[in-house]
């Protein structure tokens, strides 16, 4: 198979496998997403989201194979370091999630996700500030986010009302 063609078929079934994880049918994804690999191994996102469908099924040791690989690809990949540090909580290992959220916060300033996995696990650990900025955190970059996406749409509005100006306009004519 031509390089074109292994790309092509690894986001065919990269898309398929995650049309499947939409819908919560977590083996149904891993085995499409296992043909995306296949057929690129490097394929960063056919790798993370198998390895988010397997923690989805309580499979921590593929979840977190699957996590190491896509770090091995990237090794500045925000989301897998955040997704291995939730394998290694659900495994009960606090300070190695705890140091793959801190890295992943470390690659990403505005991952709001790791910073609230951080700040519940935080709380579990009775580290009760640190939990609190954590919060302060997610609630800053969520409001951030939501400004980010009032202006967005406050631009598309602005344009929008400029072309309905201009259709009436050139009706009236």
């Amino acid at each position: 198979m031509t390089e074109n063609n292994s790309n092509d078929s690894a986001q065919k079934f990269f898309t398929e496998g995650m049309h499947e994880f939409a819908k919560t049918r977590f083996n149904e994804s891993i085995v499409l997403l296992t043909r995306a690999i296949d057929a690129d191994p490097n394929h960063t996102l056919a790798a993370v989201s198998r390895g988010a469908a397997y923690l989805k099924l309580d499979m921590l040791d593929q979840a977190r194979d699957d996590f190491d690989r896509t770090i091995k690809i990237d090794p500045d990949y925000a989301r897998a370091y955040h997704m291995r540090g939730l394998v290694s909580e659900k495994r009960g290992d606090d300070h190695t999630a705890l140091a793959d959220f801190d890295r992943a916060i470390a690659l990403n300033p505005d991952y709001g996700a790791a910073y609230y996995s951080r700040a519940a696990l935080h709380a579990k650990m009775a580290n009760t500030e640190k939990a609190q900025e954590d919060i302060e955190m997610v609630a800053h970059l969520g409001n951030r986010n939501m400004e980010s996406f009032m202006n967005e749409n406050n631009v598309w509005h602005t344009q929008q009302m400029r072309v309905e100006d201009a259709i009436e306009t050139e009706l009236q004519r």
